[in-house]
């Protein structure tokens, strides 16, 4: 099938070369033109042939929302968009709805894979109508994983973000807990291999991940991390996830509790700590250090 592809960066770029090497034609559209195929979404447009399907690729926010945008007046009725973004999911109804009027269909696809996708296929959660499922399923079956798994169509329009966006919640937990026990490993004297008790649990353990295996990966580079600043930033679905599970009370402690800890990552002089310690002081005469 053909598929129009707006976004060509670190993920985009690679998807494109995934599903070209299952046999389908892909027109890339971005804005640095050395990596694109054509040099406008009007050029994009015009080299597909109808039914279309686009699949953007692009920021979260007003970048996907000029984007669809545009799309919505250079489509025909029956063509199909998919939000393949970190997009929220409740920008997707709207998205949907705004096509609709036109009738464009909508699929919202969420996609996890980073740069090793290109090799190991992208796991993907999308949401939408049957029929418009149905359309971009040759791409879907292209992007995943070898094998039965790797792929689901999650539900109604909005589904498939909502499920990447909790996939990227307990993400962040994960993250965390191996962080936490790497940082007690190391502080200990009677722990001498920090790295090869990691690449120990690698097999035979219940906490083995791929994750686990990327730590190793990291250690392997830089085995104490020495040359990294103990900074991290969020994507935005981390805060997503909590506030989701606020509006349908829903208890997320551990994934609550990473995402504030990326937040202390932030402060090279915590301005909590400065109150914890002046109130220590003050109803224990324990020692505060000082400027």
């Amino acid at each position: 099938m053909e598929l129009g592809l707006v976004g060509l960066g670190k993920m985009g770029g690679n998807m494109r070369e995934r599903i070209r090497r299952a046999g389908h034609t892909v027109i890339g559209y971005d804005r640095n033109p050395d990596v694109a195929d054509v040099h406008s979404l009007e050029e994009l447009v015009g080299k597909l042939s109808g039914p279309r399907v686009v699949w953007v690729m692009v920021p979260a926010g007003e970048p996907t929302q000029s984007t669809i945008d545009q799309l919505a007046e250079l489509l025909e009725p029956g063509d199909v968009v998919v939000d393949g973004g970190n997009s929220r999911w409740t920008d997707d109804e709207k998205h949907a709805e705004e096509l609709a009027a036109k009738g464009i269909g909508f699929v919202d696809c969420g996609v996890s894979g980073g740069v090793w996708g290109l090799e190991n296929g992208y796991a993907l959660m999308y949401g939408g109508d049957a029929e418009h499922v149905a359309r971009v399923q040759p791409v879907f079956d292209a992007l995943k994983p070898e094998g039965d798994f790797g792929s689901v169509h999650a539900g109604k329009v909005g589904a498939g973000h909502f499920a990447k966006m909790v996939h990227n919640g307990i993400e962040y937990a994960m993250m965390q807990a191996y962080a936490e026990g790497w940082e007690l490993l190391e502080k200990v004297d009677s722990v001498e291999n920090v790295r090869e008790v990691f690449r120990s649990w690698q097999e035979g353990t219940v906490i083995r991940s791929w994750l686990l295996d990327l730590a190793v990966n990291a250690l392997d580079d830089d085995e104490h991390l020495e040359g990294l600043r103990g900074y991290a930033q969020d994507s935005g679905e981390g805060r997503w996830t909590v506030e989701a599970a606020i509006d349908n009370a829903v208890p997320l402690p551990a994934i609550t509790a990473s995402l504030f800890a990326r937040f202390a990552s932030r402060q090279e002089d915590s301005p909590q700590m400065k109150m914890i310690a002046a109130l220590r002081n003050q109803f224990g005469g324990h020692a505060v250090e000082k400027k």
